[in-house]
């Protein structure tokens, strides 16, 4: 009891600045950054994505120049365009946004982004329960089930996803402690596991490996129910897929504590270990298990498979490494939308219906589309606040309207935030795309067109009635 009043004590000192500036004395290293980002995109869903290229049908040729082309792009999207807002401003995207549309606007986005990332969190507990099922010898559901499999997969989910709150509760500092213990060993698993299975696939020697690739693991055909993959889409889900966090900026929570926008770059090392070299040594797990006449393995059975039960143990840390700073980010985009609560309230309260939300696989079984969708929606924000950061000032329009102005709603950030979604959804339609990847970027564009047409003509429109006022209250001097 004592301990429990202790940590709920520690908890409550937490201040993670929501609402204001990370002072100057609280800017991290860069060694935090390092951790964050290569733990959090080493993550256990790696066993989920990779295998679906090979179930889609990608060609070996398509996925290494996709993913190497793809990675580069997602890396400058952190380096160029989020870690430069999050160091400018020390503020996370909510209150920033906040300040130029409005509270009832942001209110709509904190809630949207907020649901993405208790899925993505959702998606980590479902992968770490599985893996740890394996081990305790517990039923788990595959990557084709849509339900719970049993009653002890379910404790299982709710054990680590307590974990997963608790460590998501204590704050950046706590996150990035965890994550630097297990960032550097978890992707030589991930591949060793996948170089040990070669030889099982026809690989006895180097040379051997791009022919066997080519007939066994991406062979250009999908599986039976499953659409085509090219090129084009490894490239744009390895770039667009973490869309959300860059292009949409909600990785401003997390590089507000940057000392350097150059820290960005280090999304890097995240990006080629974790979605280069992890997808293609999960992709090669998949095979085998295919090969093996195992067409529905869950996240931890392809692990398993490389390598045993350090496999699976690598597996259930991966998923909470990711699971930790989404949990985290969904904490903070619920408190702005609950201000009324403490951020550590929020975060549990938030946890309780992650937890609810794991037990149901179906959000893994179309994960590809689910992330697309988040991307559509959440996104394009990104562009109403790298307009205001960086072109309001050279076109001369005021900054943050609608904290100058008291506006509960911008009406320009609504309207480009709908014209960006409507012109994505309105592509994606019409040109019968099998992918919203495709169509993230053009709503992102659309979004911040529109933006600034909308504002430069609210803006007139509020030059001309300041002006209108300031004559009428000259005319009644001179009565």
């Amino acid at each position: 009891m004592m301990r429990g009043l202790q940590v709920g004590k520690r908890i409550s000192r937490v201040d993670e600045f929501e609402q204001s500036k990370v002072p100057q004395q609280k800017l991290k290293s860069a060694s935090n950054f390092l951790g964050i980002m290569t733990s959090e995109h080493i993550a256990g869903t790696e066993f989920v994505i990779g295998p679906l290229f090979v179930l889609h049908g990608a060609s070996t040729i398509d996925v290494f120049l996709g993913l190497l082309f793809g990675n580069l792009l997602a890396s400058l999207s952190w380096a160029l365009i989020c870690a430069p807002a999050a160091t400018k401003t020390r503020h996370t995207v909510f209150y920033q946004l906040e300040k130029i549309s409005g509270l009832g606007l942001v209110s709509i986005y904190n809630l949207i982004i907020g649901l993405s990332f208790c899925i993505t969190t959702a998606l980590m507990l479902m992968v770490s329960a599985s893996a740890l099922g394996l081990i305790f010898n517990v039923e788990s559901p595959g990557i084709q089930d849509l339900y719970p499999s049993s009653p002890l997969w379910v404790l299982l989910v709710i054990g680590i996803s307590f974990i997963i709150i608790y460590i998501a509760a204590f704050g950046f500092d706590r996150i990035a402690r965890f994550a630097k213990i297990f960032a550097p060993w978890i992707p030589m698993i991930i591949i060793g596991s996948a170089i040990a299975t070669l030889p099982s696939l026809g690989v006895s020697k180097l040379s051997d490996f791009w022919s066997v690739a080519n007939e066994k693991i991406w062979t250009g055909v999908p599986i039976e129910g499953y659409s085509k993959y090219t090129f084009w889409h490894i490239l744009f889900f390895a770039w667009l897929c973490n869309s959300t966090m860059h292009l949409g900026l909600s990785d401003m929570t997390i590089f507000r504590y940057a000392k350097r926008s150059s820290y960005g770059f280090l999304s890097a090392f995240a990006m080629y270990t974790g979605h280069l070299m992890a997808w293609i040594a999960s992709g090669i797990l998949c095979a085998n298990v295919i090969m093996n006449g195992i067409y529905n393995p869950s996240a931890a059975e392809i692990a398993y498979l490389g390598a045993g039960i350090t496999g699976a143990i690598c597996v259930a840390i991966a998923g909470g490494t990711t699971a930790i700073p989404s949990m985290y980010r969904a904490g903070m985009a619920f408190h702005a939308f609950l201000p009324m609560f403490r951020r550590w309230k929020v975060t549990f309260i938030i946890g309780a219906v992650t937890t609810i939300i794991a037990c149901f696989p179906i959000f893994v079984t179309k994960l590809d589309q689910v992330l697309g969708i988040i991307a559509l929606i959440a996104a394009p924000v990104g562009a109403i606040v790298i307009a205001d950061l960086y072109l309001f000032p050279k076109l001369k329009l005021k900054q943050e309207l609608a904290q100058k102005e008291t506006l509960y709603i911008n009406p320009a950030v609504m309207g480009a935030w709908f014209s960006g979604v409507a012109c994505g959804y309105m592509i994606y339609y019409y040109m019968h795309l099998d992918f919203y990847f495709f169509v993230t970027l053009p709503a992102w564009a659309m979004t911040l067109a529109t933006y600034l047409l909308f504002s430069w003509l609210q803006q007139k429109k509020l030059v001309f009635k300041a002006k209108m006022t300031i004559s009428f209250r000259n005319y009644d001097i001179e009565e």
